[in-house]
């Protein structure tokens, strides 16, 4: 399974520490979590850009 979230700067951290609390197993093949800068967002709809559009 692959989940990708695209959330403001302020909530990544506790983002990231509540999917590791909820998918860890300690076994084996419970995943990583990768925190990537987003360059650019644009929702189509409206055509809102940056933070307005996530």
């Amino acid at each position: 399974m692959k989940v990708e979230v695209v959330l403001a700067d302020e909530m990544v951290d506790k983002a990231v520490t509540v999917v590791v609390a909820a998918a860890k197993t300690g076994k084996i093949g419970d995943g990583k979590v990768f925190v990537l800068p987003v360059e650019h967002a644009v929702r189509i709809r409206t055509e809102e850009i940056g933070e307005k559009a996530v």
